[in-house]
């Protein structure tokens, strides 16, 4: 595996490849396209703190309000396995380029919107353009990386998304605060255009380019089903909570399996005669990469929604501001950041066990929390958080590190777009899921209490849900294959 023995993580190249392999990697490849990376997880998280601003600027409806979360996630959901195949075939730095470009118009669009619908469709081209972004990231450091660069590479990916995601609250809180040329909540989008810009002019110069060989084409109806397959899980799972589960969601539920069964079997005909499906199913011959996705889905099932009723308990519980509550998650970001600075001795000596340890690190960070939330309530001395905070943070880097590393370990450069945007789908999908489960306790439990203690009560019953889901992923490891045995397979 690729954290116990990093040369034997480089997949084993074909000859093709092999005759035509991608220009050397510059200095500054890395960091350029984790750049994309950033802003992809940093919008999922920053939209939250600028959504009541948002909402009184603009007039804005529940349901608009509704899908200026929504919309961005369920298109970067859907598009993600297609705007991979689309990279390995048109050549991952151009996919990566059209995406930022994309991206930054967008986020334009968005910062500017003079009203609630077009920020609710700026939001959906955003996620769009992410689709088209994101999964050239971990592709282009798949192929143009070997050995412990790879390695490397993969642990920085797994940093950079979750500084994103810890600190997006405080990005946002603070950007708000300070209200930049009186632009207040439009600032969370228009931060967005400069990077965009810098990637743009930087990129062309230090990103190898790189794509599958071969005369593969595209798969127009696998893109459909795929596509409509995801949107059905997806919608009725962000949209379902706030709406009272009407039966259109349970119908697009229902209409979801039926749709990614006949997808599955439309690849499995494509790839028996010899063509090129979307997704080629040999990508799940191999247990890491099936077993690494697995993984993938429960940890971003508890993670997600552990960063929506922890910023929901702050905000709405405790009566904490945005920039205040985003400072809390700073000893989160400490512990994170600390473990991950370390992520190479820790993987030296654990492999793929990380994984497993991180999970269970992070259980005992989800208990210190419960006992604290249980002592302060609703009116208590929020530093009793600080210890939970911090442990939970360095669990969380103890997955996020290695997690892609150790689901692409091995996989095949021809299919290295298509194998991220699976892995990528699978994280967003795992969040969805995790957000309307655990969402559906929080509530339950709130509507029974009265008052702001009943968040207290909302978010301490969500950990009884959180806590084995991250036993889960540490069990879900153990079925993850050492060096030896992925080297057999």
């Amino acid at each position: 595996m690729a954290l116990e023995s990093p040369r034997e993580a480089a997949p084993k190249k074909t000859a093709t490849e092999q005759r035509q392999p991608p220009s050397a990697p510059h200095w500054a490849t890395l960091p350029i396209i984790l750049i994309g990376t950033f802003v992809i997880t940093l919008d999922v998280f920053i939209v939250n703190v600028a959504i009541p601003a948002t909402q009184q600027d603009l007039h804005a409806s529940q349901s608009a309000v509704e899908f200026i979360v929504a919309g961005y996630a369920l298109a970067y959901a859907a598009g993600l396995v297609t705007g991979g195949r689309l990279g390995d075939l048109y050549g991952r730095r151009r996919l990566f380029l059209v995406g930022v470009a994309l991206f930054t118009l967008s986020s334009a669009w968005a910062g500017f919107a003079p009203s609630a619908s077009q920020l609710v469709a700026a939001r959906i081209a955003q996620g769009l353009a992410s689709a088209l972004m994101g999964p050239q990231v971990l592709a282009i450091i798949g192929v143009a990386y070997d050995g412990p660069a790879r390695v490397r590479a993969f642990n920085a990916f797994g940093l950079t998304m979750g500084l994103a995601g810890v600190f997006g609250q405080l990005i946002g809180g603070v950007l708000i605060h300070a209200d930049i040329a009186g632009l207040g909540w439009r600032t969370c989008f228009l931060v967005n255009v400069p990077v965009g810009i810098a990637a743009l002019v930087l990129a062309p110069r230090v990103v190898p380019e790189s794509r599958a060989q071969g005369r593969a084409r595209l798969d127009p109806l696998g893109m459909v089903l795929i596509s409509a397959g995801l949107v059905a899980v997806v919608l009725p799972l962000a949209e379902g909570q706030q709406e009272g589960w009407p039966m259109w969601t349970w119908l697009s539920l229902a209409a979801a399996p039926v749709l990614l069964v006949v997808f599955a079997v439309q690849q499995r005909r494509l790839a028996a005669a010899g063509r090129s499906p979307l997704v080629d199913p040999a990508l799940f011959r191999q247990r890491s990469f099936t077993f690494g996705v697995s993984t993938a889905v429960v940890y971003y099932s508890g993670m997600a929604s552990f960063f929506l009723v922890l910023a929901l308990y702050l905000q709405q519980g405790l009566g904490l501001t945005a920039l205040e509550s985003g400072l809390v998650f700073l000893p989160l970001g400490v512990g994170f950041l600390t473990v991950s600075l370390s992520a190479r001795r820790i993987a030296a000596a654990l492999g793929r066990q990380t994984l497993a340890v991180g999970a269970l690190v992070l259980t005992a960070g989800l208990a210190a929390l419960f006992g604290a939330v249980q002592h302060i309530g609703t009116d208590g001395a929020v530093g009793w958080l600080v210890p939970g905070l911090t442990v939970g943070g360095a669990g969380m880097a103890m997955v996020m590190a290695p997690l892609a590393s150790v689901a692409l370990a091995g996989t095949d450069p021809r299919y290295a777009g298509a194998a991220s945007g699976v892995l990528s789908t699978a994280s967003q999908v795992g969040g969805a899921v995790g957000v309307a489960v655990v969402g559906v306790v929080f509530y339950h439990v709130l509507g029974q209490g009265t008052g702001t203690s009943a968040y207290a009560d909302a978010f301490t019953a969500s950990i009884y849900l959180l806590a084995p889901l991250a036993l889960a992923v540490a069990a879900l490891v153990q079925f993850i294959p050492g060096p030896k045995a992925a080297s057999s397979a």
